[in-house]
């Protein structure tokens, strides 16, 4: 029973992959195209706040995909979740927060609610990631020179 388990698992984590890529390849032309439109746009080759921001953040989608594929794929090659790899994920989705917000779609109060939230999970991440750091926890094959 544990075997079949074993294998559900495993096709699980091929069909997550192969459908995170497509997204990936889809998010990938999305963002191809809105940098195409935005500078073809007058003024020609320009981009406005709001088209870079834009921008960035579907970049940084992007960039979030990538990393997520590779979790998977550090899953599916050695059976293990690098904590490393979640962290800096969960850096970049913050950034991207970050990046993207907007303080006139929210009132005062709320939004300094917001920004000391942000913080704190910044603080918590950047915290994080420096204990996974001293810890000396890395990603990948060990080589003969590190140990």
């Amino acid at each position: 029973m544990i075997e079949f388990v074993n294998k559900f698992e495993k096709s699980v984590y091929v069909a997550l992959m192969a459908l995170l890529m497509l997204v990936l390849v889809a998010s990938l032309v999305e963002l191809v195209w809105y940098i195409y439109q935005s500078l073809t746009n007058d003024p020609l080759y320009l981009l406005e706040a709001h088209e870079l921001i834009a921008v960035l953040g579907a970049f940084l989608l992007v960039l979030i995909g990538v990393e997520l594929l590779d979790t998977i794929k550090a899953y599916f090659s050695e059976n293990t979740i690098h904590v490393e790899i979640v962290v800096l994920l969960a850096i970049i989705a913050i950034a991207r927060k970050v990046i993207l917000l907007d303080p006139t779609t929210t009132s005062g109060t709320d939004f300094g609610i917001e920004l000391m939230g942000i913080g704190v999970i910044v603080l918590g991440l950047a915290g994080g990631y420096y204990l996974i750091k001293k810890a000396g926890i890395t990603i990948g094959p060990v080589h003969p020179e590190q140990k």
